[in-house]
């Protein structure tokens, strides 16, 4: 699947890949911060989100190409990526942390593309049946 790829450019890269914008990243929230944005919309937040969107399009992949998995299925695909990518930054990369939170926001990344999938399908499938007077 060529959409691995990039996940294990992005797990296996040497340095933590946001490492070269984290000072950028920190202006831009102090400054939304000043002008009446959430605190709790920090840095955790934007990483927990950035791993829940790298993971969207794994999800809605996987339920296209098997659309007789249920997203949970998917779920636990996006787990098992998930698992190998940490336990290779585990064991492998010195200045990349595995974390358990990594693992929970990728496989539901993983989901929610499953269920845009399933959704997709469902008005697709709706929409033709309609066309056809059905």
């Amino acid at each position: 699947m060529a959409l691995l790829v990039p996940l294990a450019l992005i797990a296996f890269w040497p340095s933590p890949v946001d490492q070269p914008v984290q000072g950028q990243l920190a202006s831009v929230l102090k400054f939304l911060h000043t002008h009446g944005i959430p605190v709790w919309f920090n840095y955790q937040f934007v990483e927990a989100s950035a791993n829940v969107a790298l993971f969207i399009p794994l999800g809605t992949v996987a339920a296209l190409a098997y659309p007789k998995k249920h997203p949970w299925q998917i779920g636990i695909f996006g787990l098992t990526v998930s698992g190998c990518m940490e336990l290779g930054q585990l064991l492998y990369l010195h200045n990349r942390f595995a974390s358990p939170q990594d693992l929970v926001t990728n496989t539901g990344g993983a989901v929610i593309g499953a269920l845009l999938a399933a959704a997709a399908l469902k008005r697709l499938q709706a929409r033709r049946w309609s066309a056809a007077g059905l």
